[in-house]
């Protein structure tokens, strides 16, 4: 089967303006809660995309880790291509989650900002002591030697901290996406998919329905 014969048709469900609640978020935590209802592996797994001071975007998976009525929550290296495109004053993104078995994508878009230290702290603490250390043992992007040699840091880490107690690396910790657009897409049939969009509107959203 060649790629072009690929396809599949969406009958799962549908969406319209009368079913969907007025503010975005409460209307994502209701997706992402069938989701993971569903079992859906990783169903906070996201894609993230951002761009250079050239225009040069680039994208990959992060995890969601946070949802408030600010925003949107992931950690990473700041130094990592990703740190130094949303690290720009001017700095924007985008994330899309795909919920394959429910039919279903979100799209985000927003403004970028890092959030307080100590939140990133607090978060920190809670991971497991192996990615802890790997926060310290990895220059996220950099180019290595080999592996053994990031395994070897990373022993010499384990080493370093024997106990619990492995400190916050200054160069490790949280971006909030503010979100100033949503787009809610249910699979339709015939590629007749349902497409709602939400964007600022005096204070609040405004919804509409986009073509597919």
């Amino acid at each position: 089967m060649s790629l072009a014969d690929l396809r599949r048709e969406y009958t799962l469900a549908s969406l319209d303006l009368t079913e969907v609640d007025p503010d975005p978020i409460v209307q994502f935590m209701r997706w992402f809660d069938e989701a993971r209802r569903a079992e859906i592996l990783e169903p906070n797994a996201m894609t993230l995309a951002t761009v250079d001071a050239d225009g040069r975007p680039s994208a990959r998976v992060v995890l969601l880790k946070e949802v408030t009525p600010l925003g949107f929550v992931f950690f990473t290296d700041y130094r990592s291509r990703k740190g130094q495109e949303l690290d720009r004053d001017d700095a924007r993104a985008a994330i899309c989650f795909w919920w394959g078995p429910l039919e279903r994508q979100v799209r985000i878009e927003g403004r970028v900002e890092r959030i307080a230290a100590a939140e990133s702290e607090a978060y920190f603490r809670q991971r497991p002591r192996g990615s802890r250390l790997g926060a310290w043992a990895s220059a996220q992007s950099s180019v290595i030697v080999s592996r053994e040699g990031l395994e070897a840091r990373h022993a010499e880490l384990d080493r370093q901290y024997p106990g619990e107690d492995v400190p916050l690396p200054p160069h490790w910790g949280g971006y909030r996406v503010v979100p100033d657009a949503f787009e809610f897409w249910q699979g339709r049939p015939s590629r007749l998919h349902d497409r709602l969009r939400y964007v600022p509107q005096h204070g609040g959203w405004k919804l509409e329905r986009l073509s597919p």
